[in-house]
């Protein structure tokens, strides 16, 4: 078992018989005693295995109230309510089974969920599978992927879950403000990429029409799968989820292929694709563009750089909101030190994609042309 599979004790001390008297009020059928056990991934909201003699639930919290949490982190009555929606979707969720906002229970706002035994595969590379076995698992996530932003919020009750327009301008506002909220140490490239992005968004961004359920963290260690086939049974983590822009949500998930693995992240850079049978990333897009009925794969190729260079640059802003709940005391992961001192690389990797569209300043010197002849 490696470092981030698994459970251990609590690092929050959580009331055991306050929140045992509470599941009994609001879970149908629970019966304690009640054993607390925190699961080891993750960074954000901490997670946790709730063991009862009949059954297991699942219990993610916000972190406990030792310091002020960043403006709209850990908002766990939003994954709550768009789990509860996509319920009977093609999308896989838990059932969601209880939200609690009142404070006063454990100290903090916490939902109870179905608990999905299953596989939850850490590394892309996805080591020890065969060729066929990592080219389904692949295609599983591109299809989640897609069937997701196939949803129409409108239909199931999420028209109002995000702000109409201007997806990417917020989007990029929100992160700045985030990532100026929680520098530790200054990055040269944050600051340059805070000053290109809002210029530089395309006309495939700008488009209103394209309006989606986006995860916000569509990765492969958010996602549980069948305990032997290749299926997703449910998809997790939707903190960051809001209405938006599909190319965000689909261009953050294909920063699988340009990371390489590292304590910060986890990736597919520098690997040989084809032995592994994992699909390169040219084809994994055409693959979600079929899905979804997309027929401008050449508009998308044109603007990646750009989605490339915004998601990385979110990515670089959430590690350092990691690196300040380190300083705060407040992050819930063994690995959250080492994954804050992925910001910068991350950061700096963003900006060399944001300089692949920055245009040559013209030579304006009276003999600039004659000299290049």
């Amino acid at each position: 078992m490696d470092e981030f599979s698994g459970t251990r004790a609590p690092t929050q001390a959580i009331d055991n018989e306050a929140l045992s008297a509470w599941l009994k009020m609001h879970i149908a059928g629970f019966t304690g005693p009640l054993s607390i056990e925190q699961f080891k991934g993750g960074q954000s909201n901490p997670t946790y295995k709730l063991n009862t003699p009949s059954q297991a639930y699942v219990m993610r919290a916000k972190p406990a109230p030792m310091v002020k949490l960043l403006p709209s982190a850990h908002a766990i009555e939003r994954e709550f309510k768009v789990m509860s929606a996509l319920a009977g979707s093609e999308v896989p969720v838990p059932a969601m089974l209880a939200l609690c906002e009142d404070e006063s229970v454990i100290g903090r706002a916490f939902y109870i969920m179905e608990f999905m035994p299953g596989r939850v595969l850490w590394d892309p590379a996805l080591p020890g599978m065969s060729t066929q076995e990592r080219a389904a698992i692949f295609d599983e996530m591109n299809r989640v992927i897609a069937a997701l932003h196939r949803v129409d919020p409108q239909a199931i009750g999420l028209a109002n879950y995000g702000k109409p327009g201007n997806y990417f301008e917020r989007q990029i506002s929100r992160w700045s403000k985030q990532y100026l909220a929680s520098v530790t140490e200054p990055i040269e490239a944050m600051d340059k990429l805070m000053d290109w992005l809002p210029g530089n968004i395309p006309a495939s961004a700008l488009d209103e029409r394209e309006v989606a359920i986006v995860h916000g963290d569509f990765r492969l260690d958010n996602l549980v799968f069948h305990p032997e086939q290749a299926r997703v049974i449910a998809v997790l983590d939707w903190e960051l989820s809001t209405l938006g822009h599909p190319l965000a949500d689909f261009s953050y998930h294909c920063m699988t292929w340009h990371i390489q693995s590292s304590a910060a992240a986890r990736g597919l850079g520098g690997l040989d694709l084809a032995t592994l049978g994992i699909p390169a990333e040219t084809d994994y897009v055409r693959r979600y563009c079929e899905r979804t009925g997309r027929a401008d794969i050449a508009l998308i190729e044109q603007d990646w750089n750009f989605y490339l260079a915004y998601n990385l640059f979110r990515i670089a802003a959430i590690l350092q909101g990691i690196g300040k709940r380190i300083s705060a005391g407040t992050a819930s992961s063994d690995q959250a030190r080492a994954a804050a001192a992925g910001a910068k690389p991350l950061a700096e990797l963003a900006w060399v994609f944001a300089r692949r569209l920055v245009k040559p300043e013209p030579d304006l010197r009276p003999d600039a042309n004659s000299a290049k002849q």
